[in-house]
């Protein structure tokens, strides 16, 4: 097939046509396939993913701004990072068809490194600074809007806001430099009614969570740690 054919699809998923397509050609080579290759002018795509993921955090932060215009800088912090993570990332770098675009060295290549989530998500970042090189501000946002629009008017901000889970992650990312880690201790009772037992091992602290799934143990896990940070520790999570 037709080189120019293949990024052509590509571009109509990403709902942005190229002026200099070798930007997006760029955004697409890990730098496992560039270092396999005998030219030493050819460049990978991590510059571009460092400028990609400030612009997309800087047009979600915008969008937030106007979609929730009385939800505290918190709370919009929470919702950013719901929904710019690698996760998240990667799940709309899957929608567009990225995968089978990218230019990988032989071992991500054996080792399905189109499906990585990880390369995945800085493929995505590195193809927005792209649009943001080629088109200017204004083409990015509007591509990276496309892209981020139905997940918002989905999204539960109560939920978000409000997870103790997150808020915990966000607390220790930020004031202890470390991050909780969760463990299933026991998982008991019938398919249809099970019960999971969780552990949460952070700054010390070995806390056990209790709930019929194990994303329920987890919030019963960090909700108990929360507590224990207010309370025992003097320190304030929100």
């Amino acid at each position: 097939m037709n080189i120019n054919c293949d990024i052509k699809e590509l571009e109509n998923k990403l709902h942005y046509t190229f002026l200099n397509s070798d930007l997006l050609h760029q955004s697409l080579m890990h730098t496992s396939f560039v270092n396999e290759q005998r030219q030493t002018d050819i460049k990978s795509n991590e510059r571009l993913e460092f400028l990609g993921d400030a612009v997309i955090n800087l047009v979600v932060s915008h969008m937030l701004m106007d979609f929730f215009p009385d939800v505290n800088e918190g709370g919009l912090s929470r919702i950013r990072s719901s929904l710019v993570n690698e996760s998240h990332l990667a799940r709309i770098a899957t929608t567009i068809n990225v995968g089978p675009f990218l230019k990988l060295g032989k071992g991500e290549h054996v080792s399905h490194g189109r499906e990585k989530k990880s390369i995945l998500a800085d493929t995505f970042e590195a193809i927005i600074a792209a649009v943001y090189l080629d088109g200017g501000f204004d083409a990015a946002f509007k591509v990276v809007k496309a892209h981020f629009f139905d997940y918002l008017i989905i999204l539960d901000i109560d939920d978000v806001i409000f997870d103790p889970k997150t808020q915990l992650q966000e607390f220790a990312q930020i004031h202890l430099k470390e991050m909780p880690v969760y463990h299933v201790l026991e998982e008991s009772g019938p398919d249809h009614d099970k019960t999971f037992i969780i552990r949460l091992t952070l700054h010390g602290l070995d806390i056990q969570g209790i709930g019929k799934s194990k994303k329920n143990a987890e919030q019963d896990a960090a909700k108990k740690a929360i507590d224990i940070f207010k309370e025992k520790l003097g320190i304030y999570v929100h």
